[in-house]
């Protein structure tokens, strides 16, 4: 036979509160450690860019280098990727069209002049910030010929509602039948 009782004197009040107390120092170690990583990223990521990115002097975008004038617009490198290149700068795009194939994978490479930019490509998930100073890059495809607008989303001035351009898919072949005629490619150059 046991020689205790039963039922606990306090009826486990002693124990409850126990565990209470350690499910509590658990959960605001837990709180307080989360807090310690978004104050040091908060402070890491403010005083330095992100890896991997890409940075160029806004001030000489067009006086060389990949986005001079010349090197705007759509092009086949020498490996067989198509790049579009194109300036972002109040109030407008540089080129204003852009054309592109169809059934191709893309790079996009922007920068600003001036001012931070949004665009967005409509009727796909393209939707990226352009920083001056920095070099946006992304990759995508279009499935068929098509027409696309592509405004700006981030306010920009007081012109900002003027900024948009376009972005026109054409069939692949046709494409790569224009590059033979011409380096570069925009809407303009057809």
């Amino acid at each position: 036979m046991s020689s205790q009782p039963p039922y606990s004197p306090d009826g486990g009040h002693a124990v409850s509160v126990r565990s209470e107390k350690h499910w509590a120092y658990f959960v605001s170690a837990i709180i307080l450690f989360m807090l310690v990583v978004i104050v040091y990223s908060g402070l890491h990521w403010a005083m330095m860019p992100p890896s991997r990115v890409e940075t160029i002097d806004p001030t000489r975008l067009q006086m060389s280098g990949e986005f001079v004038e010349n090197n705007l617009g759509s092009a086949v490198e020498p490996d067989g990727s198509v790049v579009v290149r194109f300036i972002a700068q109040q109030y407008s795009f540089t080129p204003q069209c852009l054309l592109v194939p169809a059934d191709t994978p893309i790079t996009f490479r922007t920068t600003s002049a001036d001012v931070v930019h949004g665009l967005l490509i409509t009727d796909t998930n393209i939707n990226t910030m352009v920083v001056p100073g920095y070099v946006a890059t992304f990759s995508s495809s279009f499935d068929r010929p098509t027409e696309h607008l592509m405004p700006c989303h981030e306010f920009c001035g007081f012109g900002h509602q003027t900024m948009w351009a376009h972005v026109k898919v054409i069939d692949k072949a046709a494409f790569f039948e224009q590059v033979k005629q011409n380096r570069r490619l925009s809407c303009v150059s057809r």
